[in-house]
This record gives C-alpha cells, structure tokens and sequence, in this order.
C-alpha cells in the first residue's frame, strides 16, 4: 500500500498550502484550541471545489467528550448530509457511550447515511476502554480508518499500541497514527508502527497582521490564549514529511 500524509487544516489558506506541499489528503477542521470541531459551510464548498486532492472533514459539533446528545447527533446527520451534497471525499467522526465503549448504534448509523463517501472514526477512539476489542468492532462497521495517537497524547508515546493495532488490523481497516507527527519523528514511527498512512498538523502559528490591540479584551473564554496568532500548516514541514514517505515508497 502507498504511504499517505493527511495534514489537518483549520483554514482554507492552509489546505491550499498543504495541497502545494505535497499533502495527499486534509482532514478540514475548525477551533483548533477545541481540538476539531465542524468547520463552515463556505470552508467546505471552497475546500472541495479548490483543491485536487481528498477533502475529509470533522464532524464535531462541539469540543469535549465524545459522548452526544440527542440534539447534537441530529445536527451530525445534517452535517453530513450537507458534507456529501458538497462533494467531500470523506467525514470524519467519533462517538463513544458513557462506559467507554465505542457506541456502535451511532456510528452504525452514520456510516450509512455517510456512504458512499469515507468515514474515518477519530481520536475519540484513544478514549475507548478497549482498543483492540474496538479495532474489532470498528471494522466489522466499514470505518475505512482510524486516527489515533495509541491511546497516549503523541503518537510516539503509543508507538507499541499502534504497532499492535496495524498488525490486528490486517489491511482491513487503515491505522493512521496522529498527534505530535512531524518531519523529526516520522522515519521512527514508520519503522516503530509499520503503519502506511500519517495524519499531522504540521503546525506553525502566524501573526496577525493588525496594528492596533485592545489589550484590555479577548473574544474567547480563556485569556491564556492569543488570539492574535493563528495556527497554519507550515510548507515546509510537510515537504519534508512528503519527502520521508517518498523515500520510503521508493523502497517498498
């Protein structure tokens, strides 16, 4: 199987640089410090109609846990109808019961609704009781992937979790390894997982290009955060990561 970078992009402008440097999919988000959440209409219609490679996009109505509300699952339905009538190659989703257990009513339920696009199941995954019983479960599903960070905040913490999952897997389900992936750990994670897909942000932050603050406000709830910086796929980062996996199919 050729190796494949995912980039996660939280801005359109991101998505297009990605695709420049090399990018083999996007996973479009929004609210970075929300860790993904459903991004806009007017980013997915851009998105889909700008770029030549793959466009999967989150389905996550708000941060937090992974557990939905009656409410909440209505909106995913909608969104993902909305996803495919704006031609996306995939949705990205993830919903977990109260217990831990993977909640395979809803998944079910939109892999159906979803099809015939792609559905990959997130990184609420590394927040499941049992990985290797859910790997099982999701795909028996039809989940095309999993993100996941090995059940550890980077994924080079869960290198030996990974590695189990890709060997369980059994090429019928993509493990993609995700958090933390960048052009100094990928050849280690490649050899450590043994995994042919890779999700990362690449991330950089870019200024912003106001000259005039109001340093005694902030829009957002959490002072700590700048808002007057926003997070961007770095080019060249994603070259180098693309080079990694070139050299790698040119061995395979």
């Amino acid at each position: 199987m050729t190796k494949k970078l995912e980039i996660c992009c939280y801005t359109v402008e991101s998505a297009i640089e990605a695709e420049k440097a090399g990018a083999d999919r996007i996973e479009l988000c929004d609210n970075y410090s929300e860790g993904g959440t459903t991004p806009s209409y007017g980013a997915i219609k851009y998105c889909t109609e700008k770029l030549s490679i793959p466009v999967n996009v989150i389905v996550r109505p708000r941060g937090g846990d992974f557990l939905y509300s009656h409410e909440e699952f209505k909106i995913i339905k909608h969104d993902v109808e909305l996803i495919k009538e704006l031609g996306a190659n995939g949705v990205v989703i993830g919903f977990l019961q109260s217990d831990g257990e993977i909640d395979l009513d809803s998944t079910r339920e939109i892999v159906e609704l979803a099809y015939p696009v792609e559905v990959t199941f997130h990184r609420a995954f590394d927040m499941c009781k049992d990985p290797l019983a859910a790997l099982e479960q999701l795909k028996d599903l039809g989940i095309k992937r999993i993100l996941t960070s090995g059940a550890k905040n980077r994924a080079l913490d869960g290198a030996d979790l990974l590695s189990k999952l890709v060997r369980k897997a059994e090429d019928k389900i993509i493990i993609m390894p995700g958090s933390g992936v960048n052009e100094n750990n990928l050849s280690g994670l490649i050899e450590k997982t043994g995994a042919k897909e890779f999700h990362s942000s690449a991330k950089t932050f870019k200024s912003s290009q106001m000259e005039y603050f109001n340093n005694d406000i902030y829009m957002g709830g959490n002072s700590d955060i700048d808002e007057f910086k926003t997070i961007f796929a770095d080019a060249g980062k994603i070259k180098k990561m693309a080079a990694i996996l070139s050299d790698y199919k040119s061995l395979s």
